[in-house]
């Protein structure tokens, strides 16, 4: 009965905070059960490993312990950096998705308890931020650096991300046990925002330094129904290019208004710069507001960005954010192999990105992008015991190099600045909540992985059942099981490769185009296969048990990229499905670097299930190659890897 309870309850909720019914609304995170297989180990890997690791951390760090000393519950002084609460409130976020897939007593409690040190740190006015309740002075230090005064440095102080993070855990946490304790503590503070910030008298014309505020704003409306928010939201992005502007001096270097997406007002913005974390952040604001207001002007920026970066500046993992200086995007067509930067938070933004993209548009290409970076440049990020990470991920490594923040060659089990640790723990348990869409009486299936979900179609429960070995073969068994027999669309998407498209665009192409047909059955029926915007829409009435397969052919591809990436000239990638791959030094004689591939040298899938967590391995008898997928490197030791092979 609470089961039941609790599955109406996300239903009915779901539809009021998206309001209108022609919008495209994803399927509740709670209301998606993943039974086995790919997805459901690493979900597994996130609440048993990843979550309980990167926990302890926060306490062995003081993040946790800072909250404690704002609130007057221990005496101590301030441990870390200016941006450590985020870190807190991001691992928070990821518990309260763990606990939707999985509940688990003791960590609900545990929960709890950090709420209570939340509450004790905010001021009475809400304000939140333990680096100035401790300190008062933050004038000092750049790891302390916040400012004389509230909000007086928000470039660099993170005093609007910090609190952004706490407004996803907010939710997070609500959706998955139904408590307020922490979203009163988020409300407390947006209304003390809300007060501060804005065009009226007295008010600060200031946006966040680092966007992610203006995303948790639209969340936190869409639980609460509370317009400001969203009006908040709004301003933040309208001020870019107007606000009042302090230059950021980091390692000596000052960082101008663009590093900050602050050069101009955000409709007159054209292409992907900056710091490519808080760049992809702002995007996926924009994008969310469009879903619930459109606006001509920042839908035309925020597609031409999209373009730019999508189409100029994003390896072939789906990373982006080529620069070490600044973290930030390069030129068009600068994408270095061996130094290339692509922190994994800026893969998850791009995620966050295309997925608001995707709710906007209702188009396929955005998830085909989302996909590419989940199954490569976000699963890169960590490893396959899922206990260690990288925060830079190198297209090529010489198995030695290592700059500390492990790019070159081994993952770390932290970081000082820890925000991709915290953001793999956050991101990983929320997967299941982007397999699924619905806009009116229409079922999106944007992913795939071995599932059952829940939903409401034209006021009928329906059940879906996802069957499949997915990423390792392309069969797909779908089960439509409506309460009672029900005419409504199904949208699959087709991903771009199995049409013959590496991704939107011309960056990245393959050799050989040519695909099979897409195949695909109702009720062991045969029926025509017709793709619009990169799905297949089956219209019907399905009937409690109807069974869609769909087999999706997997030939090995080689890419090649677009001649004005010149650091990839005469150089193609492997990959097979969404699913990039590389050669390690391990595997191949300890070398990696100087393998040449053929145009005729052709490789065959083995699935290998003891080796890194069980994986697809591509092996060519032609001079003994040995390939594994891209996100399982570096798991084994230090050794030499690389993604892109010179033509021979």
């Amino acid at each position: 009965m609470i089961k039941s309870l609790s599955f109406i309850f996300l239903l009915i909720s779901s539809q009021i905070l998206f309001a209108q019914d022609n919008r495209i609304i994803p399927v509740p995170l709670k209301n998606v059960k993943t039974h086995q297989g790919f997805w459901h180990s690493r979900l597994a890997t996130a609440r048993t490993v990843t979550i309980p690791h990167v926990l302890n951390e926060t306490e062995k760090s003081g993040r946790i312990d800072n909250f404690a000393v704002a609130g007057g519950l221990k005496k101590g002084v301030f441990q870390g950096a200016r941006f450590d609460d985020s870190d807190v409130f991001k691992i928070f976020e990821g518990a309260a998705y763990s606990l939707q897939n999985h509940y688990d007593v003791k960590l609900d409690h545990y929960l709890d308890s950090l709420i209570t040190l939340f509450a004790a740190a905010q001021e009475p006015d809400g304000y939140l931020y333990t680096l100035r309740t401790i300190n008062k002075d933050t004038t000092g230090s750049y790891d302390w650096i916040a400012g004389p005064y509230r909000y007086s440095f928000e470039n660099g102080s993170h005093e609007l991300y910090n609190v952004g993070h706490l407004y996803e855990a907010a939710v997070a946490h609500y959706e998955a046990t139904g408590k307020k304790t922490l979203l009163n503590v988020a409300i407390k503070n947006a209304d003390h925002l809300v007060k501060t910030f804005g065009p009226n008298p007295g008010q600060l014309v200031v946006v966040p330094g680092h966007e992610e505020t203006e995303i948790a704003l639209v969340k936190l409306y869409r639980t609460t129904g509370k317009k400001e928010y969203l009006d908040l939201a709004k301003f933040f992005v309208d001020m870019r290019g107007r606000s009042d502007k302090r230059p950021l001096f980091l390692d000596g270097h000052k960082l101008g208004p663009s590093y900050f997406q602050d050069q101009v007002p955000f409709v007159r913005q054209t292409e992907a710069v900056g710091h490519a974390v808080r760049a992809q952040y702002l995007y996926t604001a924009v994008a969310d507001l469009l879903t619930i207001q459109d606006d001509p002007k920042n839908s035309a920026a925020v597609h031409k960005i999209w373009d730019d970066a999508t189409e100029h500046k994003q390896y072939i993992t789906g990373g982006v954010g080529a620069r070490e200086d600044g973290e930030a995007f390069d030129a068009p067509y600068i994408l270095p192999n061996d130094n290339a930067y692509a922190e994994t938070c800026a893969a998850i933004a791009n995620m966050l990105w295309n997925h608001k993209m995707f709710l906007y548009t209702g188009e396929a290409k955005y998830m085909d992008v989302f996909e590419r970076v989940l199954y490569n440049g976000f699963l890169g990020g960590m490893s396959v015991k899922g206990n260690e990470f990288f925060y830079v991920n190198p297209m090529a490594s010489n198995g030695v190099n290592d700059f500390g923040r492990g790019s070159g060659a081994t993952r770390h089990e932290w970081f000082g600045t820890a925000c991709c640790p915290t953001n793999v723990a956050r991101f990983l348990p929320a997967m299941p909540g982007y397999i699924y869409a619905t806009k009116n009486n229409e079922l999106f299936v944007n992913l795939f992985a071995d599932n059952e979900a829940k939903m409401l179609i034209n006021n009928t429960s329906v059940t879906v059942n996802q069957q499949t070995n997915y990423p390792w073969e392309g069969n797909v068994k779908i089960t439509v099981s409506p309460e009672k027999p029900l005419n409504f669309p199904i949208s699959v998407r087709i991903p771009g490769w199995a049409n013959g498209e590496a991704i939107p665009g011309n960056l990245y192409t393959y050799q050989d185009k040519q695909s099979k047909p897409v195949e695909i059955k109702v009720n062991g029926k045969i029926i025509p296969a017709t793709v619009g915007k990169g799905y297949l829409t089956l219209t019907r009435t399905w009937k409690k048990g109807d069974v869609v397969l769909i087999s999706l052919d997997m030939p090995v591809r080689k890419v090649i990229s677009n001649t004005k990436v010149v650091t990839n000239k005469g150089k193609v990638a492997i990959e097979r499905g969404p699913v990039l791959y590389c050669a390690e030094g391990h595997d191949n004689n300890g070398k990696a670097l100087s393998i040449p591939v053929s145009s005729a040298q052709t490789f065959s899938p083995n699935y290998q299930p003891d080796l890194l967590g069980g994986v697809n391995v591509l092996k060519s008898t032609e001079g003994n190659v040995t390939l594994i997928p891209y996100y399982a490197w570096a798991n084994r030791g230090a050794n030499e890897m690389t993604i892109w092979f010179n033509l021979k």
